[in-house]
């Protein structure tokens, strides 16, 4: 080889060697552009990874960025929720490990958010300032629906006890109700506090499984066969239950009397309730059948009636059927902002995406959805400025910033 012909020789090798890279960083990009799908093949600004890409967005804080006004798990399905969301805050996972987050009150004195584990038997609490999570109430009777009344007192509805609970500012408790005229309630489910120092709740027969609280006694409708023993796991001089009554709405009156609002007949399977700002409207969720149901249950929607001055309700309509797509978003939790506009969890099942939370209108049209990768079973308005929306979404407790403020207290 002569001089001449080794510096040829040289820069044809290194030409094959900057081919052969080329070739397979193409090869490399081809590859993962065919595993990411449509995503990659656009011409536009990179999308943001949500709940429904493969793999699944992480929701925890060492998670990829996703605020690109908007987070791409918010959206607005009509244009009037561009004035409710707030478009440069991300949804967060605040906390996971849980068996069924239910139940969130926000504490506007404590400035700490509430919640319910039901199967782990626990209250939760997360603390604003500094984030922390801690063990709240242990135990806590398989508590579901919380809240705060207009005294700051938090209400909770129990399963194992069947009951519902206030409990008082010198660290008492007291039971407002656990019967109706002389027979036990089924399993008190959520909680409205009114103006006028009565409270309101319903009554489905969930917590009659072994998962969310106790079964019936042998021949009760969760336990028709017997083989069931509600006392199993339970403290020495516990006494089961048989369920007794229709799963009907009752008001608890400032005197103590307990007064049928809503009747199983008209709201089948009640579950979360909430009032409208001006308490002029009542809002329930029915959902599905509970165990032991033989009638035909609730079909996941959510009806609307007109609260008089008297307390009495009329009017009943149906608010939505939740059905967005084609897929059946059942409403649990049900809360209301300063606007009127209602802020309803959602559970889609397994339909990825549809699950989290639907937002609509007074006059029931739709007006954005909140998607998370959990089924969510309830929501509250909280943060020191009430604007900040917590989703207890089964094993996980999210939040996100709205422009708006939640309807308190609770």
């Amino acid at each position: 080889m002569t001089r001449q012909e080794a510096p040829e020789q040289e820069q044809r090798a290194q030409n094959a060697a900057l081919s052969r890279r080329t070739l397979v960083g193409g090869l490399a990009l081809g590859a993962a552009a065919t595993l990411a799908g449509p995503a990659l093949a656009q011409t536009g600004p990179a999308a943001p990874p949500t709940t429904i890409t493969t793999p699944p967005r992480d929701f925890g804080p060492g998670g990829a960025p996703t605020t690109y006004f908007w987070d791409p798990d918010i959206i607005a399905v009509d244009p009037s929720f561009n004035d409710l969301a707030q478009p440069n805050s991300s949804i967060k996972r605040l906390y996971t490990g849980l068996l069924w987050a239910e139940g969130p009150a926000w504490s506007a004195q404590g400035r700490y958010l509430l919640w319910s584990d039901i199967p782990n038997n626990r209250q939760m609490r997360w603390t604003e300032d500094d984030g922390r999570v801690t063990v709240f109430r242990s135990p806590s009777n398989n508590s579901n629906g919380n809240s705060f009344d207009f005294q700051g007192r938090q209400l909770s509805c129990e399963h194992l006890t069947r009951r519902v609970t206030r409990y008082e500012h010198d660290g008492t408790a007291t039971v407002l109700a656990e019967s109706y005229q002389g027979k036990k309630l089924n399993s008190p489910n959520d909680i409205a506090a009114h103006p006028d120092g009565s409270y309101w709740f319903t009554d489905p027969p969930y917590g009659g499984q072994l998962y969310e609280g106790e079964p019936d006694v042998a021949g009760g409708p969760s336990n028709t066969g017997g083989k069931l023993n509600p006392r199993i796991g339970q403290p020495a001089g516990f006494v089961p239950g048989k369920r007794e009554l229709p799963t009907n709405c009752y008001r608890i009156d400032p005197s103590g009397r307990i007064d049928l609002v809503v009747t199983e007949d008209q709201v089948p399977d009640p579950n979360g309730l909430c009032f409208s700002p001006d308490y002029k409207k009542l809002y329930i969720a029915s959902t599905g059948k509970g165990p032991g149901d033989t009638g035909a249950g609730g079909k996941g929607e959510i009806f609307v009636f007109d609260v008089g001055s008297d307390n009495k309700l009329s009017n009943l309509k149906r608010f939505s059927d939740c059905v967005i797509d084609g897929v059946k978003c059942g409403p649990d939790g049900l809360r209301c902002d300063v606007n009127g506009n209602l802020w309803a969890s959602s559970n889609a099942g397994r339909a990825v995406g549809y699950s989290g939370v639907t937002v609509w209108s007074p006059e029931g049209k739709l007006l954005g959805r909140i998607r998370l990768p959990e089924v969510c079973g309830n929501v509250c308005f909280g943060g020191p400025k009430r604007n900040r929306l917590f989703m207890a979404a089964s094993q996980s407790l999210y939040a996100v910033y709205t422009a708006t403020q939640g309807a308190g207290p609770g």
